[in-house]
């Protein structure tokens, strides 16, 4: 009766219902837990122990991480309550249970991408191949540009852009962030970055100053991303270009409180429609990275001004519009 009784308890919370249930589709180490969950990872670890305890979940190391998943027999004579349980929680209309599933398959992405960077689908290990590796290859493509980016965040787009560019001017409203970004630079001894306080809406720079403006992932963040994309343009030099990164529009409203998103996503013309407006020609928007089943989509869209020669991109020649795929 008494373990009865505590398993009954170690079921009362909401969290390692949450915990469970993912367990039962995946298995998942700590980090990836934590993501997914939105609590402190030594909150997921005590959630696990008490998990381990009961019997219902069981760990697996594999390339230095605990991996943890539900075990086929566990919890003992309490099975068939949690099978009772087990059974109602895929069933349940919970936004919650939504936005935990809509994480797990942001994971289950990266995860994926993380393996094909390093390996086939024959399980053949590649040492040196990564989509990182790719992106710094390509940017010796490039002539020396003075790049923007706008709303850097932390800045590991900046430090990489760093790598091709002759300088990147990263932008971001908030002080703090910066302050990290501006660490992490000098711990990486990167130099030809100047960090600026200041909104993408209206960017401390001077007209026609920069070849290119990046905008990742920070338009649905802003009251007015057309705004947005037309302070990028007064911000080009003729022949400049702009690069956006952006979701497409999407249901998943749990982003606006967890992480202060104004906008879910864009439909494809709405941007291209925006670019055109805010006077860029030979418009592109096309998808960049999708997964099946997974709710977030990222479009890639670019366009460039009017006017001078176009830097590191020959043989090209501008369509009236975009293609949107």
């Amino acid at each position: 009766m008494k373990d009865l009784s505590a398993f009954c308890r170690l079921l009362g919370d909401d969290v390692r219902l949450r915990l469970i249930r993912l367990l039962g589709k995946e298995q998942l180490n700590v980090k990836e837990l934590t993501a997914i969950l939105g609590i402190a990872q030594s909150g997921v670890s005590r959630h696990l122990g008490l998990l381990r305890k009961s019997g219902l979940v069981e760990e697996r190391r594999e390339g230095g991480f605990a991996y943890y998943s539900l075990r086929p027999d566990g919890a003992g004579h309490a099975r068939p309550m949690w099978e009772a349980l087990e059974a109602s929680l895929p069933m349940a209309e919970d936004p919650e249970l939504k936005a935990d599933d809509a994480r797990l398959l942001e994971v289950l992405r990266m995860r994926k991408e993380d393996f094909q960077a390093h390996g086939s689908s024959a399980g053949q290990l590649v040492p040196g191949r990564s989509w990182a590796a790719w992106s710094r290859a390509l940017g010796h493509l490039l002539p020396p540009l003075v790049v923007v980016d706008a709303g850097c965040g932390e800045g590991y787009l900046s430090l990489e852009a760093a790598r091709w560019a002759e300088q990147v001017i990263a932008i971001d409203s908030s002080r703090d962030v910066l302050k990290r970004a501006r660490q992490l630079a000098r711990k990486r001894g990167v130099t030809n970055i100047t960090w600026r306080e200041g909104r993408i809406e209206e960017l401390p720079l001077e007209d026609a100053s920069v070849d290119v403006v990046l905008l990742s992932q920070a338009l649905h963040h802003v009251p007015k991303p057309d705004l947005a994309l037309c302070e990028a343009v007064r911000a080009l030099k003729p022949g400049g270009t702009v690069l956006v990164l952006e979701l497409r529009a999407h249901g998943q409203d749990w982003v606006r409180e967890r992480l202060g998103d104004r906008w879910l996503g864009f439909r494809d013309e709405s941007l291209e429609d925006w670019l055109f407006r805010a006077g860029l020609e030979d418009v592109r928007v096309e998808v960049g990275a999708r997964l099946k089943g997974d709710p977030f989509t990222v479009l890639v869209a670019s366009g460039h001004k009017a006017g001078g020669a176009r830097r590191g991109r020959t043989g090209a020649a501008p369509s009236a519009r975009g293609s949107v795929r």
